[in-house]
């Protein structure tokens, strides 16, 4: 295909995989597609280790890693795990442990015994540490999830010849990301899953091409958000876009490791049945919905704290809630939750990850032959 993420890539095919398996990483790639892992939570060793498993099977195609090193959180580099903790507030502790409470999960032992942490969010000196990591490996493309790449990133990438990537969810953010020096903008829609903002792929991804185009720039984008299908991808294409980033559609994946009872969610539920909520990481994300997430939208529940704090909340309480539906809790079931975008109305089966490649390649082939038809080609 002609598209300047292909020539940058080296790919076949601009379609993106972001995923936190490394075996959705390897397929997409093979497949002819970009697979990008997604390193939050990951330390330096554990990445070492994902990164040197993925040089080993991807046969050299190209891959990339993805950080998440938010431009603001309550804690930095000299706040220690103690104090880290000690900002948590008991009633946000207490309220989740009320959530779990009523539906019949002991939560004595919730909280015992924590660390503090960053939820998997990169203070500066840790995602010094992590970048090191990825530019030790033969990576294509390295990405920030959250807010400008550290000054660090984009100097090594540039130095190494890596593309350079940035998610945004407004157009006042694309313009500081590519004054900033990144390569390509991930522009993603309310409709995705994770982080997401306010504004909807449809609109958000023209947006933020005028704006580009008016600052003299013609940096590449890649639109995001509830994009699922090949057709979708030829949509936003038609508007400008040089491809898709996608994330949610791999979820369901065989090779996926979502927990079985997510992923059998993941696979009944519809579009609606998603909510954008501050209450999982500290800042707005979009998740499946359950009763875990309606009660923090309820009247009675604590605000949500800033990042990271919030997940120090929230991740303990789902990771037992989680275990607890794998082993048939009823209780815990009717809880379990994840990040998922709004596209999770068309992810309905459970396939092989170069399945949804190759159908996807399929869907935006036939998307873009009706177009031509449209134009009378």
């Amino acid at each position: 295909m002609k598209s300047p993420i292909c020539d940058m890539l080296g790919i076949d095919f601009p379609l993106v995989a972001f995923t936190h398996c490394r075996d959705v990483v390897v397929e997409v790639s093979k497949a002819g597609g970009f697979g990008v892992l997604g390193a939050a939570g990951y330390g330096p060793e554990t990445l070492e280790i994902e990164l040197n498993w993925i040089d080993e099977h991807i046969d050299g195609k190209p891959y990339g890693v993805d950080l998440i090193a938010p431009t603001s959180m309550a804690t930095t580099d000299e706040t220690t795990a103690e104090e880290t903790l000690d900002m948590v507030p008991d009633e946000h502790r207490d309220f989740a442990r009320g959530i779990l409470a009523r539906h019949n999960i002991d939560t004595s032992d919730l909280y015992r015994a924590q660390v503090g942490s960053g939820g998997g969010f990169l203070t500066e000196n840790r995602a010094t540490n992590i970048i090191d990591v990825a530019f030790s490996h033969p990576i294509k493309l390295i990405a920030n999830a959250l807010g400008v790449p550290p000054r660090y990133m984009l100097d090594m990438a540039k130095a190494r010849g890596v593309v350079a990537a940035a998610l945004v969810g407004a157009r006042e953010h694309a313009i500081k990301q590519v004054e900033a020096g990144v390569d390509v903008l991930v522009v993603a829609g309310t409709e995705a899953g994770g982080h997401c903002g306010e504004v909807s792929t449809m609109v958000l991804v023209p947006e933020v091409l005028q704006a580009i185009e008016e600052h003299g720039r013609s940096t590449p984008v890649l639109a995001a958000g509830g994009i699922v299908t090949g057709r979708q991808m030829a949509a936003c294409m038609a508007m400008g876009a040089a491809g898709a980033w996608t994330g949610s559609m791999w979820l369901t994946t065989a090779e996926a490791e979502t927990s079985p009872v997510i992923k059998e969610k993941y696979v009944q539920a519809n579009s609606r049945q998603t909510v954008r909520s501050q209450a999982r990481t500290g800042k707005y994300s979009r998740q499946l919905r359950s009763p875990w997430t309606d009660a923090w939208e309820s009247e009675e529940a604590p605000t949500p704290l800033p990042m990271p704090l919030q997940s120090l909340v929230s991740e303990p309480a789902l990771g037992k809630v989680t275990k607890l539906a794998e082993g048939g809790h009823e209780g815990a079931r009717m809880l379990a939750t994840s990040f998922v975008g709004q596209g999770v109305g068309l992810m309905n089966s459970i396939q092989t990850t170069r399945q949804v490649v190759y159908e996807f390649m399929e869907d935006f082939l036939k998307a873009s032959e009706r177009l031509a038809t449209a134009l009378g080609e």
